[in-house]
């Protein structure tokens, strides 16, 4: 055991605790699963990113990787405690299953480039923070690897657009980490709009949920297991602090999700989860509002300046209202002229409640089935398809979401174009589709 885990930092049994609870699989697996598929035939996976939403969807990786040939071969981090943390629960879990004489041990990388040059490595899990996502996603596609990608997709619209030529120029699969798309839930909601259940579609209300809570600015010695100069790779300097970062001492929620510099906020962290839906039920997978407006607090919050409650309104080509604001529980309603649904994680509502009992019938629009994100991610690894959420279609989403901040920043109407991708009119709101890079973070 590491000398760290000694001094009081986090303990092996600390660790399992917390990781058990980010998962939703059982920590034991059936051995007779591990002969489902060949050694030859088995996908080797990679997991970029190993802190606190990483733990949890590499450990989704590892069980659904057992029921259709898939196996974690690698994991990096730039945090070494994370790194080595991932790297002893892989092999822990793999070897109690298989015994030590039958497992390759997983190797661990502070590099992400030198784990995407392994030519055995066949897809890679992103999880870092989102001003990374473009940056890594790009390089894996480049690197022909296929990609299971957190959300948001991206930090800007622009970074949106790169990493979509890069996937398709590479024929690469990439999932964005939009779960909802593989709920009942949602998909039945979905389907019951697109089919006109409520009738015509009229508005769509998406509530998210509030950051709360001031951070720290003062500085700080940088802790040695982390290289915060890699950290924080494409953006600008700014001195150490625990609440800019992570955690030091478990895997609770990071700092970073509310500092603009890394991250949007709620309107990305949730609204990339909320928006999707929205889109989906709306038939825009591969469009976007027309036009948007948004308020929102910026509250003196120390070293956390991400929107705190906030009010915006959209509207399509086809009149439908989209209106999102600060509110709970997060979900999205759908209004029609016949009626509403609501749907949320693990329940959904509606004005008339016959209509939940209904099928969708064979002539009818049936959209995308998923029954598990990462394991119809894996299975499009092998058949080629497209999986439930491609890239486009996160690309979409989360432009909605990152359209939205920038109403939020500038304070006026924005008038938008979905086949240019392009503000109509307003130099000054283009300018904020890209994000600034710093060298040697080209893409």
């Amino acid at each position: 055991m590491p000398d760290w885990k000694r001094q009081g930092l986090i303990t092996r049994r600390d660790f399992l605790k917390g990781a058990a609870a980010a998962a939703a699989a059982p920590m034991i697996v059936p051995s007779r699963i591990f002969g489902a598929s060949a050694p030859s035939n088995t996908l080797a996976m990679g997991c970029i990113g190993t802190g606190r939403q990483g733990q949890g969807d590499m450990q989704e990786l590892i069980y659904r990787g057992l029921e259709v040939g898939a196996r974690v071969v690698a994991v990096c981090d730039v945090d070494s405690h994370r790194r080595e943390d991932a790297q002893w629960l892989v092999d822990k879990l793999y070897s109690a299953e298989l015994g030590k004489g039958r497992y390759k041990a997983c190797e661990a990388y502070h590099d992400f480039r030198t784990l995407l040059h392994r030519k055995d490595i066949d897809g890679v899990l992103i999880v870092t923070p989102d001003h990374w996502h473009a940056l890594h996603a790009v390089a894996a596609a480049r690197s022909g690897k296929d990609i299971y990608l957190e959300k948001p997709l991206t930090y800007s619209i622009t970074e949106g657009q790169k990493l979509v030529r890069a996937v398709r120029k590479n024929s690469r699969i990439l999932q964005v980490g939009s779960q909802q798309r593989s709920s009942p839930y949602f998909l039945k909601a979905c389907e019951l709009v697109r089919n006109q259940r409520i009738g015509e579609l009229r508005t769509i209300y998406v509530w998210l949920p509030e950051d709360q809570g001031a951070g720290d600015p003062q500085p700080m010695p940088v802790p040695k297991n982390l290289d915060y100069d890699f950290w924080m790779g494409p953006t600008s300097e700014a001195p150490f602090t625990e609440d800019r970062v992570h955690p030091q001492r478990d895997y609770t929620r990071p700092g970073w999700l509310q500092i603009e510099r890394y991250c949007r906020g709620m309107i990305t962290g949730w609204g990339s989860h909320m928006n999707d839906i929205a889109q989906w039920g709306n038939g825009a997978d591969h469009s976007g509002p027309v036009e948007i407006k948004a308020e929102a607090q910026f509250p003196d919050r120390g070293l956390f300046d991400v929107h705190t409650t906030f009010r915006a309104e959209a509207v399509y080509k086809n009149g439908v209202r989209l209106i999102m604001e600060t509110g709970s529980p997060a979900g999205v309603r759908f209004e029609g002229s016949k009626g509403w649904v609501f749907v949320q994680r693990g329940a959904i509502k509606a004005s008339d409640e016959n209509l939940l009992r209904q099928k969708t019938g064979d002539d009818e629009v049936k959209l995308y089935h998923s029954a598990n994100h990462m394991k119809n991610f894996l299975e499009c690894m092998r058949t080629r398809k497209e999986p439930a959420a491609p890239v486009e279609v996160g690309h979409r989403s989360n432009t909605v979401c990152v359209m939205t901040h920038i109403a939020m920043k500038l304070g006026r109407m924005l008038k938008w174009d979905p086949q240019k991708e392009r503000f109509i009119g307003d130099d000054e709101a283009n300018k904020w589709l890209d994000y600034p890079h710093r060298e040697p973070w080209i893409l």
